[in-house]
C-alpha cells in the first residue's frame, strides 16, 4: 500500500523481554517472545537509520516483503482497506519546492516517549529498557487507544481469526499489532528483516548507544531527521535524505 503526502506536511504534521505462553484471542497458545539469554538493559537502544538516497523502489518493496514473511501479517482473508494489517507501509512524500517525489518505509519509530504506552489502560503497550515498544498479547483488550496515540499510524487491529500463525510471532483476533523491530532475531545477535532485506548501506542497524556502531558513528557524520521532531519522542529509527 502506498500513501502519497506532501513532504514538509508529512514531516511536521503526520499525526524487559518477557518469555512466557500467551493464550490469545484466537485460540492459539505460543510463546510471546524468544528467551533472552541476555537480560535486556537500558545499557543498550536499538535503532535504525533509513538513507533514502540509497534505497531504490524494490528496496522498499523487498522490506515490506520481508516483514511480512517473516512476521506471518499481510495474508488475511476478510481484512481490506483500512483493517488489512501493515506493521510497515511504503510512504510516498512530496517536495513542494522541486516537486521531488520520494518513498520510504514506515513502520513503528520505537520512541524514547511513546504515546501508545501512555495512553495504555492495560500497560500491554511497554517500553522495553533497550528501546523497543512492543504490545503483550496477554494483556491487549483491543481499545485501540494506543492506534489513536500514535503520529505515525503504525499499529493495526486484528479484525479476524487467523492460522498458519508464526511460533515467533503470535498474533490474534481483537488484539493491536505493531513493528517488533524483530526482537525475536536480535535478541539472538541478528537484525531485524526489514533491514536484512536491503542490500549496500540503506539501512543500518545497531546500537545508538555505542560510540563503535555503524550507527552510531554514521549519524555522527550524516545529517538525519527524525519525523515529527516536534513532539520529542526521541525516535529510535531515524531517516536521512529527506
Amino acid at each position: 500500500m502506498s500513501k502519497k503526502l506532501n513532504r514538509r506536511d508529512f514531516i511536521k504534521s503526520t499525526t524487559a523481554s518477557t518469555a512466557g505462553v500467551a493464550t490469545i484471542a484466537s485460540g492459539i497458545s505460543l510463546t510471546t517472545f524468544a528467551v533472552n539469554d541476555n537480560p535486556v538493559t537500558k545499557e543498550k537502544r536499538w535503532g535504525m537509520l533509513v538513507d533514502i538516497n540509497q534505497l531504490s523502489e524494490s528496496d522498499i518493496d523487498n522490506m515490506v516483503n520481508a516483514c511480512q514473511e517473516e512476521n506471518g501479517w499481510g495474508n488475511e482473508t476478510h481484512s481490506t482497506g483500512h483493517q488489512k494489517p501493515s506493521w510497515i507501509k511504503k510512504i510516498k512524500v512530496k517536495d513542494r519546492a522541486t516537486g521531488k517525489i520520494d518513498s520510504l518505509p514506515m513502520m513503528c519509530q520505537h520512541c524514547e516517549q511513546p504515546p501508545c504506552v501512555d495512553v495504555c489502560p492495560t500497560n500491554a503497550s511497554m517500553r522495553r529498557e533497550d528501546g523497543v515498544v512492543l504490545v503483550d498479547k496477554h494483556l491487549c483488550i483491543g481499545c485501540r487507544y494506543c492506534m489513536m496515540a500514535c503520529p505515525y499510524d503504525a499499529r493495526s487491529f486484528v479484525h479476524e481469526n487467523l492460522s498458519n500463525q508464526k511460533e515467533h510471532m503470535p498474533r490474534g483476533k481483537g488484539t493491536v499489532e505493531s513493528c517488533t523491530l524483530c526482537v525475536h532475531r536480535v535478541d539472538k545477535g541478528g537484525v531485524p528483516a526489514c533491514a536484512e532485506a536491503v542490500s549496500g548501506e540503506g539501512v543500518i542497524f545497531g546500537d545508538l548507544y555505542d560510540a563503535d556502531s555503524k550507527i552510531n558513528q554514521t549519524l555522527k557524520k550524516i545529517q538525519s531527521t527524525q519525523i515529527r521532531a516536534d513532539l520529542n519522542l526521541n525516535t529510535g529509527v531515524r531517516y536521512s535524505g529527506i
